[in-house]
């Protein structure tokens, strides 16, 4: 009976071991573990730009009040510039020039350079302020990421990442709580925080396309977390990746 017992148990642990070894040939150690490292880059991929023409609109909610903002955006890695198409803006411009921001009136011909406490303001009175599309550099090298877990947002399977401010680096935000789809690796939701601990913004994506070989997202929500019964939708109505744009695209002569 023993004997019986020992063969038993020593063909379990055969076939237990086969199963352990199938297992590691199907799902090699690790290979599905990536570091917060790698999910951030994989997203930089995808989210970040070396140059683009991009149509937008951005729909400014106030309670039951919607304002439409419609305009044309050219960037490069350094720079960008905005020009506001809708009947009220016009011909209202903003020039992103590495640190700077200048900002172009028709009306009065004026131009003003964004500076100090008024990049902290909405821009355009969106939920979005100036400080937010000042910053353009890859994530990777604003912040040190930490992966703190998985969840899932509307059925779709995200990494949790939480980002810290790089020492020295000028930000907007000192922490950010990030979650990143799986299988896309584009941001589905930030949570942006100050030094102080305090939730300033949500930023949620609703809409992502596939262009060729990247996953972008087209329409998201800032929630400013400081005002009341207000957010802004931005929606990506059309956009060129590559394009060759003109230096001179980027001058204060050609915002007048």
């Amino acid at each position: 009976m023993g004997a019986f017992m020992d063969r038993k148990m020593l063909r379990s642990l055969i076939g237990l071991m086969g199963c352990l070894c199938l297992a590691l040939f199907i799902f090699p150690l690790g290979a599905s573990a990536m570091t917060a490292d790698e999910i951030i880059r994989r997203r930089d991929r995808n989210e970040y730009v070396q140059t683009a023409i991009v149509e937008a609109e951005m729909i400014i909610i106030n309670n039951n009040r919607r304002i439409t903002k419609t305009m044309t955006s050219y960037a490069d890695r350094e720079n960008a510039l905005t020009i506001f198409t809708n009947p009220r803006d016009r011909g209202t411009k903003f020039l992103k020039r590495g640190d700077e921001l200048w900002m172009f009136f028709p009306d009065a011909e004026d131009l003003v350079k964004i500076s100090g406490h008024m990049l902290n303001q909405g821009m355009m009175g969106s939920d979005f302020s100036y400080q937010d599309i000042m910053e353009s550099d890859q994530l990777t090298d604003l912040y040190q990421f930490e992966l703190i877990g998985e969840e899932e947002i509307d059925g779709r399977l995200c990494y949790v990442l939480e980002g810290t401010a790089i020492p020295g680096e000028e930000v907007s935000y000192h922490r950010r709580k990030s979650w990143i789809d799986k299988e896309r690796f584009v941001g589905l939701k930030e949570e942006l925080y100050a030094r102080s601990g305090r939730l300033l913004k949500v930023l949620t994506t609703t809409k992502v396309e596939l262009f060729e070989d990247r996953w972008y997202p087209v329409e998201a929500v800032m929630e400013d977390k400081l005002r009341r019964n207000t957010r802004t939708e931005f929606i990506v109505k059309s956009i060129e990746f590559n394009p060759v744009i003109p230096p001179e695209t980027f001058t204060l002569e050609n915002l007048r």
